[in-house]
């Protein structure tokens, strides 16, 4: 079965807020292993995880539309600590978890909070810089990156503002569809990820199985890898240690190894949650 409509969170919640928007894929039959996927910024659940499709033939994967993305209501000011209450009741009584970029900074509260509806916890990227500035490759990455977003122009328009997130730095400008345009447009007004400090003792103390991934970034531009690429590689061997996840490093990925080498990726998440 393949759905396209809002899961687990219906209703209001306990603040009012109408539910966030969960895509559906279950092809595996009932009783399956639920996995809830979110995703980073300028994206949605079915853009960042189309590569993981191939899974559900085993579990019911369900994707996250964080606010102001994808399907789900927007939001004056998206905010991990907000995706983060909504995860947590998306976890029901169990489920598998993962979080890329953004989104890895919004299932770490949610697992601290209810650890015990955590089957696995895996972060795919990790971007809360701050948490793991006593790194000192993180700590001067957060202040390139905190005076190149604070040089923004407040006018820049979503097309500019997406031309300047990855021509600069080797990447293809996607098409500007009216889809993503609404993407960029939250990901301007989010709560800064690169600023997130957040407490790594709970996830410390949680059994569950803990995984975190990083590309190598080798085939990377220049310019991406030296102004974000080492840094994120360092935060996620940072924060492994720090809570005893295993750290996983895929060879020829960057910022995405779900998607630049989704067969291996999909075989090491199918692995864990087997298990």
């Amino acid at each position: 079965m393949s759905s396209d409509s809002p899961g687990p969170v219906s209703g209001d919640s306990p603040q009012g807020r109408a539910p966030v928007h969960v895509t559906v894929w279950d092809e595996a039959g009932p009783g399956a292993p639920r996995a809830v996927l979110v995703h980073g910024t300028m994206s949605w659940g079915t853009e960042c995880f189309a590569a993981q499709r191939p899974l559900a033939r085993m579990f019911r994967l369900e994707l996250v539309d964080r606010r102001g993305f994808g399907d789900s209501p927007d939001i004056e000011r998206s905010d991990y600590t907000v995706d983060a209450e909504d995860i947590g009741q998306l976890l029901g009584h169990g489920a598998h978890l993962v979080g890329h970029s953004y989104g890895a900074a919004a299932v770490m509260p949610a697992a601290s909070a209810r650890p015990e509806a955590v089957r696995s916890l895996t972060l795919i990227e990790p971007s809360p810089l701050r948490t793991a500035a006593a790194d000192p490759t993180v700590a001067a990455a957060l202040e390139r990156i905190r005076a190149a977003f604070g040089d923004l122009d407040e006018e820049l328009g979503p097309e500019e503002y997406l031309r300047r997130s990855t021509e600069p730095y080797g990447l293809p400008v996607p098409e500007p569809t009216p889809r993503l345009l609404r993407a960029v447009r939250s990901a301007m007004r989010e709560r800064p990820v690169w600023d997130a400090e957040l407490p790594l003792g709970p996830l410390a103390a949680a059994t569950l199985p803990k995984t975190v991934l990083n590309g190598t970034w080798e085939t990377a531009h220049p310019g991406h890898r030296e102004f974000s690429g080492r840094a994120l590689m360092a935060c996620g061997a940072y924060l492994a240690g720090a809570i005893g996840a295993r750290h996983v490093r895929v060879s020829g990925a960057g910022h995405a190894p779900h998607q630049d080498r989704p067969a291996e990726v999909n075989a090491l998440l199918a692995r864990l949650w087997r298990s």
